[in-house]
């Protein structure tokens, strides 16, 4: 089971990396090329920069919880991640209407899995990691 939490953070920390490099360094290539983010205009190299930026800083926090596996440390991590994908998710479900309908669909399939695959991690460490205790 710790191979599968593992596993799991390594993803989410991947997602982070790819979307933190991308938004700092191509920021107008993110809001261009990416579907549905181009839907509540106007763009901001500024806004896109700063959140590429604090994407990296989430994804280190992941990379950190997939190298120690310390239960804390990757719960505490997991709920950094659901602080974003969870509104993030709230959001887009509430704005579908800017495309196709199987856009839409695909969008809130994946913004759903982004909220489910964090619960899922995080249900796996407390079974699979143990519980440090305070010295």
């Amino acid at each position: 089971m710790r191979g599968l939490v593992r596993a799991g953070l390594i993803v989410l920390a991947a997602i982070q990396v790819v979307l933190g490099v991308w938004t700092l360094l191509f920021p107008a290539s993110f809001y261009n090329d990416v579907p549905t983010v181009d839907w509540t205009p106007p763009y901001s190299e500024h806004l896109f920069r700063d959140f590429g930026g604090a994407t990296l800083g989430l994804a280190v926090v992941v990379i950190a919880a997939a190298i120690w596996l310390e239960r804390r440390l990757v719960i505490v991590a997991l709920l950094a991640y659901l602080a974003f994908s969870f509104p993030h998710a709230i959001f887009h479900a509430e704005h579908l209407e800017g495309d196709s309908p199987v856009l839409s669909a695909g969008l809130l399939i994946a913004v759903v899995l982004s909220v489910l695959l964090p619960f899922g991690v995080i249900a796996l460490a407390v079974r699979a990691l143990p519980r440090r205790t305070v010295t």
